[in-house]
């Protein structure tokens, strides 16, 4: 699907040393020797929550880190279900994949309007190549993406549809402000919990009449944690 905007990023490479999410980004070990190596085109993008920023099995030709919103990464299973392997933030980089087999693993979705880098693997492998920063950096940041992987997985696909419910409701706070808690549609969150989006509303309603959950908008996509003690199980705490 195409972006709702596609604007070159391209400026020498100012743009990449300014970025505000630099610092989390692949980009972050880089020096201005590194960045003297670059001859390709980063690419601004924009996409609508919802569209589509590649498929499973597609030919790659970049990767991409997340500026703003968040993502999805899915994956059809063999009796045909999707399955929500992953949400990404800003800061994490999508695609590395592509760097050792030259095609996506997973279709990557927009959860909200999103705002991304694409950045060539032409770019990355040169990189890669010359700079030893750029290699530890790429490095720490495959191995981060797969913990995290683990991690979540682990935390939201175990235990009864309780317990997947509440591990899932504190992994979404929201790191300016833990207060506040972002959902999605309950379909959405059965995907990625293995449950069914009944299941998923009658917990989240159970949650809210606790007093744990506090709804701030009309579509349920936004609470306020009331009760964070309500939030864990024993073993939690």
């Amino acid at each position: 699907m195409i972006p709702i905007q596609t604007q070159s990023a391209w400026r020498g490479t100012s743009d990449c040393r300014s970025c505000a999410v630099r610092e989390l980004a692949l980009f972050s070990q880089l020096t201005e020797d590194d960045f003297a190596l670059i001859h390709a085109p980063i690419d601004d993008l924009a996409y609508r929550a919802h569209q589509v920023l590649f498929n499973e099995g597609d030919e790659a030709g970049g990767i991409f880190t997340l500026r703003s919103g968040m993502l999805k990464l899915s994956r059809i299973t063999g009796d045909g279900r999707r399955r929500i392997l992953r949400l990404l933030r800003p800061g994490d980089v999508v695609g590395l994949e592509a760097l050792a087999t030259g095609r996506y693993d997973s279709e990557a979705a927009a959860l909200t309007d999103v705002t991304l880098c694409r950045i060539p693997t032409e770019v990355v492998h040169k990189l890669n190549q010359s700079s030893p920063r750029m290699h530890a950096g790429l490095l720490d940041k495959w191995q981060k993406t797969l913990r995290e992987a683990d991690d979540w997985l682990a935390s939201i696909n175990f235990g009864t549809a309780h317990q997947r419910v509440c591990h899932f409701v504190l992994k979404m706070r929201h790191t300016t402000d833990p207060a506040f808690v972002t959902l999605f549609s309950r379909e959405d969150m059965g995907a990625m919990m293995d449950l069914k989006q009944e299941t998923v509303s009658r917990e989240i309603s159970a949650l809210v009449k606790l007093g744990a959950l506090q709804p701030v908008d009309k579509l349920g996509r936004l609470y306020r944690i009331g009760d964070e003690s309500l939030l864990q199980s024993p073993t939690d705490k």
